[in-house]
């Protein structure tokens, strides 16, 4: 058992790591995307919407596939369809080709993202200790591997499906190999036959869901302002070069997968709930660093302080979710990884409109707020008695954990 346990872990974060990657390639080259397409400034939008908002319909989608097939059969197919839409969106001659590949890549996106996280939530349960935030420091590790791709490929001036052809070519074989291995859990409702939690008997109550789902979203609001508005807030507002306005989500990026690295310790020792107020005033004081900053230095130590504080807040959401609903935690992760699409949707457009009606320092209070409203939710990560062991980790009956045998 300890070998499947330590394959399954493995391979899954391969799909992390993977994932981290491909989303890298295309959210950093839109710039590129753009000019070779021909998108105007009015059209862009519309294009970069679609992806989220048919991310949440594939999450939906999923929630409905896992009561018939296991989660890993969703994750095996969607990932290699995730890869090849993103040599689509490289490869293709016109608007109506670039549509339909990131209408493919948003609908299997969001099949993706949720299977994974069923998958993980489903092993952590099985190791019986944190777990969640290791997988998704290795999807931040792709993230940052990703966008070093792209920077290449936009050095080197290659054509998009010269950058993304060696990166699928090498990312697709493995992962489909990989997926011989994921390991299912007990996360429908259909497995629940213990009686373990109102959550298992009853499906997934939205009022036990719902704080999470704003969490959710309040952590992606946060991020979606940091991704698109960190290099114009230290340009033009604090004064910055073109050069050194590339450097705040780089080290924000950084500060994430050491955050998410060292996280799981951190809720073993102290709790979820625990870590995430942690996490959520961490992030708030970065924010509100940012807003105030005199000059562009200031303003990138505030945005690494939030890349250390909300990097812990989506993989213990996911956690959550599977502590309260322990026999149904595969539907609650697929509704609650619609909000991180929310968020991202909400965020930059929000920040955007308050930074040009009013202040972009301004601005920069909303996610402040917002992140700081966790803090009335944080109870909801608590460890639950009867669903998840005593204490804030169930005894280790199954901690592969020791010597050489994890990430």
């Amino acid at each position: 058992m300890t070998d499947v346990l330590r394959r399954g872990r493995a391979s899954l974060a391969f799909s992390f790591f993977a994932q981290g990657v491909a989303f890298a390639l295309l959210v950093t080259r839109i710039p590129a995307i753009q000019n070779r397409y021909g998108v105007s400034d009015a059209l862009l939008p519309v294009f970069l919407a679609a992806v989220p908002i048919l991310a949440g319909v594939g999450s939906v989608t999923t929630e409905q596939l896992v009561k018939r097939i296991p989660p890993s059969r969703v994750l095996r197919w969607a990932q290699p369809v995730v890869l090849l839409a993103l040599l689509g969106v490289g490869a293709g001659r016109g608007l109506a080709e670039l549509g339909i590949a990131l209408a493919v890549f948003g609908l299997a996106v969001g099949a993706l993202d949720a299977s994974m996280n069923m998958l993980g939530v489903s092993l952590q349960r099985t190791y019986g200790r944190s777990i969640m935030l290791s997988f998704h420091a290795v999807f931040s590790l792709g993230g940052i591997v990703g966008a070093s791709l792209a920077w290449a490929g936009a050095h080197w001036h290659l054509a998009l499906w010269v950058s993304y052809l060696p990166v699928v070519a090498v990312l697709l074989p493995v992962a489909l190999l990989g997926s011989r291995w994921y390991v299912d859990g007990g996360g429908s409702e259909a497995g629940a036959e213990d009686g373990s939690g109102a959550g298992a008997k009853s499906g997934v109550g939205f009022k036990l869901l719902l704080p999470l789902c704003l969490v959710m979203a309040f952590a992606y609001i946060g991020d979606s302002t940091v991704s698109n508005w960190s290099a114009k807030y230290l340009q033009d507002v604090l004064g910055s070069s073109e050069q050194l306005a590339t450097v705040p989500y780089n080290v924000y990026m950084v500060t994430t997968l050491l955050g998410r690295a060292i996280g799981d310790v951190g809720v073993r020792r102290f709790g979820a709930a625990a870590v995430v107020r942690l996490g959520a005033v961490v992030a708030a004081v970065g924010f509100a660093v940012v807003a105030v900053a005199p000059g562009a230095w200031v303003g990138m130590l505030g945005f690494t302080l939030v890349g250390l504080g909300l990097c812990v807040l989506v993989p213990q959401t996911f956690a959550a979710a599977g502590r309260l609903f322990p026999g149904a935690s595969d539907a609650a992760i697929a509704r609650l990884n619609i909000f991180n699409y929310v968020g991202f949707l909400v965020g930059s457009p929000l920040v955007g409109a308050l930074g040009d009606a009013w202040s972009y320092r301004g601005a920069m209070a909303v996610p402040m707020v917002l992140v700081l409203v966790t803090l009335v939710y944080a109870r909801s990560f608590a460890a639950q008695p009867d669903r998840y062991g005593g204490g804030h980790e169930r005894p280790r009956t199954a901690d592969v954990g020791r010597g050489s045998n994890g990430l």
